[in-house]
């Protein structure tokens, strides 16, 4: 029996105003994404969008406290920035984050030394950029994805092109053979663990 292939859709930047779109998105899809919480965003009004995405099955992680880049950071300033975005997700939700995306994709070896998750990336669908239409969207993602991958996109402010691209990106992906998973799930399922040193993933194959 031929073994699933899978992928593992993920918005940074939230929660934010089109979180709770991109969640019906996912829940009259029947599917789950992983969100990469900014933790200065995770405001008391976002209590109820946290609740919702654990109740439809996604996972939650860290993308740090303030988005700067955190490259040029110290390493105290590194391990303030995610421990304080993991304490106010934990505070929140009662949940531990497993996961982090450095802002920008900006790294350093003090990062990798004074984080301990492991650091995705993702197929990047540009949609951070405005000019990036939707269709543009749509087809970056469905260029990238192969069993394995997991997918950069932004649930962040006013982000419409990225609302109105998601159903069809789901749509393809499905007619392609994909089931989707979170980030969690992917590398559980391909048995891949993880916790790499000085390792940033897009795919569990990578």
């Amino acid at each position: 029996m031929e073994e699933k292939k899978l992928v593992a859709l993920t918005f940074d930047d939230g929660p934010s105003n089109i979180t709770e779109q991109v969640l019906d998105i996912l829940e009259a899809e029947g599917i789950v994404g992983t969100f990469f919480l900014i933790g200065q965003n995770v405001t008391p009004d976002k209590k109820s969008t946290l609740e919702r995405q654990l109740k439809l099955g996604c996972e939650i992680c860290n993308h740090s406290l303030t988005h700067n880049p955190m490259s040029d950071m110290t390493a105290e300033v590194i391990r303030d920035e995610i421990a304080k975005t993991s304490a106010i997700i934990r505070d929140m939700v009662g949940i531990e984050t497993k996961f982090f995306r450095p802002p920008y994709i900006a790294l350093s070896d003090t990062m990798y030394d004074n984080i301990d998750m492991p650091f995705i990336c993702g197929a990047d669908s540009r949609d951070w950029d405005p000019s990036t239409s939707a269709q543009d969207r749509v087809d970056r993602v469905l260029a990238q994805v192969t069993d394995g991958s997991l997918v950069l996109m932004h649930d962040m402010k006013d982000n419409l092109k990225t609302l109105e691209a998601l159903p069809e990106i789901i749509r393809r992906l499905r007619d392609k053979g994909f089931s989707f998973v979170t980030a969690s799930q992917i590398f559980e399922a391909k048995g891949i663990d993880p916790n790499q040193p000085h390792k940033l993933w897009s795919n569990v194959f990578d």
